[in-house]
C-alpha cells in the first residue's frame, strides 16, 4: 500500500473558545502535499475561524497547529510572515483594495517584499494575470469595473503571485452564476495541476467540491468528525452528513459522480 505524501499542515487537539463560547474542541486535522482538502461544515460550525487559525491571523486557546513543519505558536512575527509568504489566499468577497487598478492589486504582495524593482513586479504581475484568463487590457481596470468572476480571477492572480505552496480558498464560488462558477472551479483545477499546489478550501458548494476534492473534512460538533475520500465520507453516519450529502441538492450533486450511496438510500 503506498504512503501518503507529506504533510504539510497538521492540526492536533485544537481548541477554541471565546468567553463562554467553544468553537473547536479536541479538533484534528492533516493536510498532505499535493491534495485538495475540502473543509464543510454547517452555519457557525467555526470554518472561517479555522481558516483564520490556519493563516496565524488568530491564535488557538491551545492545541498545536504545524506548517510546513512548523509551529505557528513558536514563531516571533517576523517568521509568521516569512511562512505566511508561503501560503496565497482567496477570500470570499475576492477583498480586492477598491483604489488599486487590477494590475496594483496582484502586484500589492511583491510590492510588500520590497526587494524587488518596479519593471520585474509589473511583469510577474502581469504573467499572473494572463495565466487567470484576464486580457492585458484588464491590468488598469478598478475593481468596480470588473464582473464578479474578473474579481475573483484578480484575488486567484494575487494569491499566487508570490508562487505559495500551500492556497487557502475560503468560499471561492460564493457570488458566482453557475456558469462562472464552473469555469471558476475549471480554471482551479487546472492551476492546481499544473502548479503542484496544496489547497486548503472551505466551501458549501458541492458541485465545486465534488469537481476538486481529494479529500473531504467535516467540521461537526466543535471537531472534523470524519476526513478522507468523498466516497467514504458519505458512509459516516452522522446527521448533519446525511442532511447535506445525501438528501436534495447533494444527493444531486453526488448522482454520476463516481460515488456509491449507502444501501439505505440507495432507492
Amino acid at each position: 500500500m503506498a504512503a501518503n505524501p507529506p504533510i504539510v499542515i497538521q492540526v492536533t487537539d485544537l481548541m477554541t473558545r471565546f468567553g463562554d463560547s467553544v468553537i473547536h474542541r479536541g479538533l484534528n486535522l492533516s493536510v498532505y502535499r499535493g491534495e485538495v482538502l475540502c473543509i464543510v461544515g454547517g452555519s457557525g460550525s467555526g470554518k472561517t475561524t479555522l481558516l483564520r487559525e490556519l493563516l496565524g491571523l488568530d491564535p488557538p486557546t491551545a492545541g498545536r497547529i504545524e506548517i510546513l513543519g512548523t509551529a505557528l505558536a513558536d514563531l516571533g512575527a517576523e517568521h509568521l510572515m516569512q511562512l505566511r509568504r508561503q501560503s496565497g489566499v482567496l477570500y470570499q468577497s475576492g477583498a480586492l483594495f477598491s483604489a488599486l487598478t487590477v494590475l496594483e492589486n496582484i502586484a500589492l504582495p511583491l510590492r510588500e517584499l520590497h526587494g524587488f524593482d518596479d519593471d520585474l513586479i509589473r511583469e510577474v504581475a502581469m504573467v499572473r494575470l494572463e495565466r487567470v484568463g484576464l486580457k492585458r487590457s484588464d491590468a488598469t481596470k478598478l475593481p468596480a469595473e470588473l464582473s464578479g468572476g474578473m474579481v475573483k480571477r484578480v484575488a486567484l492572480a494575487r494569491a499566487l503571485v508570490l508562487d505559495p505552496r500551500i492556497v487557502f480558498l475560503d468560499e471561492p464560488t460564493s457570488g458566482l452564476d453557475p456558469e462562472s462558477s464552473e469555469t471558476f472551479v475549471a480554471l482551479i483545477k487546472e492551476l492546481h495541476r499544473e502548479l503542484q499546489l496544496s489547497v486548503v478550501m472551505v466551501t458549501h458548494d458541492l458541485d465545486s467540491l465534488v469537481a476538486l476534492a481529494d479529500r473531504v473534512a467535516v467540521l461537526a460538533d466543535q471537531r472534523v468528525i470524519v476526513e478522507g475520500p468523498l466516497s467514504e465520507v458519505i458512509h459516516v453516519k452522522h446527521p448533519f452528513i446525511e442532511s447535506y450529502f445525501l438528501q436534495g441538492r447533494g444527493r444531486r450533486a453526488l448522482t454520476g459522480c463516481g460515488v456509491c450511496f449507502p444501501p439505505e438510500i440507495e432507492h
